[in-house]
C-alpha cells in the first residue's frame, strides 16, 4: 500500500464544479428543491433539470446527493445527535464512513449537502481496495470515538464487496489500543440493519430517513481536521 492513491479523484471535477459551472448547478438545485417539495420524485426532477441545464452525469449525481425535500430535512434534523450518550454504543456504516474520510485525506471532491452531511461521488460498485490513506482514516475514526467516550463501536460492512475481510482486519488492528470495544459485522443487509438503530454513523440518505437517531460524525471529523475544506456547496434560495 505504498503507492499514493487519491480516492475519488476525477480530473474533470475542477471544471465540472468550478465557479462557472456552479452557477448552473445552483440554478438546477433550486429547481430540483422546488419540484421535490411539489411532489416530484428525485429521478424525474433531476432528469428534467439536468436536461434543461445540460448537466453532466456527474453533476446530476452530485445534485441528487446534495438536495433533499424539506420534509426529509426536517426528519433528519430532528434525529441528528451531536454526540452519542457517554458510554454508549455507535453503529457505523463502515465503507460509507471510511471512503469519505479517505477522500478528505486525498483532497478530492466532497459534497456539503443540504441535510448537513458530507457525501462523496466515489461509489463502491462492488469493489474496494485498501489504499495508503485507509489506516489514517480509521485512526481519525478512533480519535473521534475516544473523544465521544463511547463504550463500543460496531462497524457494519457489505459482504458482497471485495476486500471486506481485509478492511475488517485493518479496523481491528488500527483500533486495538483505543479504550472502547470494536466489533465488525460483515453482512448482506447493512442498510436495513442500520435503519432500525440509534446512534448511527452514515451519510446514506435512505438510512438517515429510517434510523432512530444518527450522529453527523464524518462531517465533525472533517471540520476539525481539515478546516476550510473546499466542499462543493449549494446556494439554495
Amino acid at each position: 500500500m505504498s503507492k499514493v492513491v487519491r480516492r475519488g479523484y476525477v480530473p474533470g471535477d475542477e471544471k465540472e464544479f468550478g465557479t462557472e459551472a456552479m452557477e448552473k448547478i445552483n440554478a438546477a438545485a433550486n429547481d430540483i428543491y422546488y419540484l421535490l417539495n411539489h411532489g416530484y420524485s428525485m429521478k424525474s426532477a433531476s432528469v428534467f433539470t439536468g436536461n434543461h441545464y445540460m448537466l453532466s452525469e456527474r453533476q446530476r449525481l452530485a445534485l441528487a446527493r446534495m438536495v433533499s425535500q424539506e420534509k426529509q430535512l426536517d426528519i433528519r434534523t430532528a434525529k441528528c445527535r451531536t454526540v452519542s450518550e457517554k458510554g454508549g454504543i455507535v453503529f457505523i456504516d463502515g465503507f460509507n464512513t471510511i471512503i469519505t474520510l479517505e477522500i478528505a485525506l486525498s483532497g478530492t471532491t466532497l459534497l456539503k449537502c443540504m441535510d448537513g452531511t458530507v457525501r462523496d461521488l466515489a461509489g463502491l460498485r462492488g469493489t474496494y481496495s485498501l489504499i495508503d490513506k485507509t489506516s489514517e482514516a480509521i485512526q481519525l475514526i478512533g480519535e473521534e470515538l475516544e473523544n465521544m467516550e463511547v463504550s463500543k463501536a460496531v462497524f457494519y460492512m457489505d459482504a458482497p464487496v471485495s476486500n471486506t475481510g481485509r478492511l475488517a482486519a485493518c479496523i481491528h488492528g488500527e483500533l486495538a489500543s483505543y479504550p472502547f470495544e470494536v466489533e465488525t459485522e460483515v453482512i448482506n443487509n447493512v442498510d436495513s440493519v442500520l435503519s432500525g438503530l440509534s446512534n448511527v454513523v452514515t451519510g446514506d440518505a435512505i438510512i438517515l430517513d429510517k434510523c432512530i437517531s444518527w450522529i453527523n460524525f464524518t462531517r465533525s471529523i472533517i471540520d476539525k481536521k481539515f478546516p476550510g475544506y473546499h466542499y462543493v456547496e449549494l446556494d439554495i434560495l
